[in-house]
């Protein structure tokens, strides 16, 4: 039986695997993140692939390696994780009271039987639209350290629901992973029950 592999650390997407009820391993991908795309859909799904490729190479030629990348998008710019709390607050400003597209790649590696290496990618949106936010509690936002490791600087599991006014498509999506589809493709190829 070949195990799969999380070629990430969130921490979110491992408890997303876990709510599935899927049997994992987690090995952190050490893939250089660079693409040269510049389409939201396409630089998750270049990210994605690259970290999947990155573990795949590294002794997991055997295994199902799952990649992931998410990036917020709005106003033709892509929101990546915030470099400091000066870029976080300017981030959270400019999505209050508006809405933003958040799209997950993921790129799903294994080996053929006959030998090669199977790809499957694909990418997932979901529109989620934010309640207006005041400078004050943008601040005490930024202060809990939530937004530091996350694409667009919130987390939307956590104290940032409150602003939330609601979403267009797969919440799991924004957390991190579009774990129903993953579980989906996994089971339509035979890794999973």
């Amino acid at each position: 039986m070949r195990k799969v592999i999380l070629a990430s650390g969130s921490p979110r997407r491992k408890e997303l695997l876990k709510q599935v009820g899927l049997d994992f391993e987690v090995c952190v991908s050490k893939a250089n993140e660079i693409t040269s795309r510049t389409k939201p859909d396409e630089v998750v799904k270049d990210l994605s692939y690259a970290k999947a490729k990155a573990v795949y190479d590294d002794g997991h030629d055997k295994d199902i390696v799952i990649g992931a990348d998410t990036v917020v998008y709005m106003d033709e710019m892509i929101l990546g994780k915030p470099s400091d709390e000066k870029q976080c607050k300017k981030m959270l400003k400019s999505l209050s009271g508006r809405s933003h597209k958040v799209y997950t790649g993921v790129t799903i590696l294994w080996a053929e039987p006959g030998g090669g290496m199977h790809v499957l990618s694909f990418c997932a949106d979901t529109t989620v639209k934010l309640y207006p936010m005041s400078d004050k509690e943008i601040d005490a936002y930024i202060a809990t350290g939530e937004p530091m490791d996350k694409a667009g600087a919130y987390g939307i599991q956590g104290e940032f629901a409150k602003f939330i006014e609601g979403i267009e498509g797969d919440y799991n999506n924004v957390v991190g992973l579009p774990v129903a589809r993953v579980y989906q493709e996994l089971k339509k190829h035979g890794f999973a029950d």
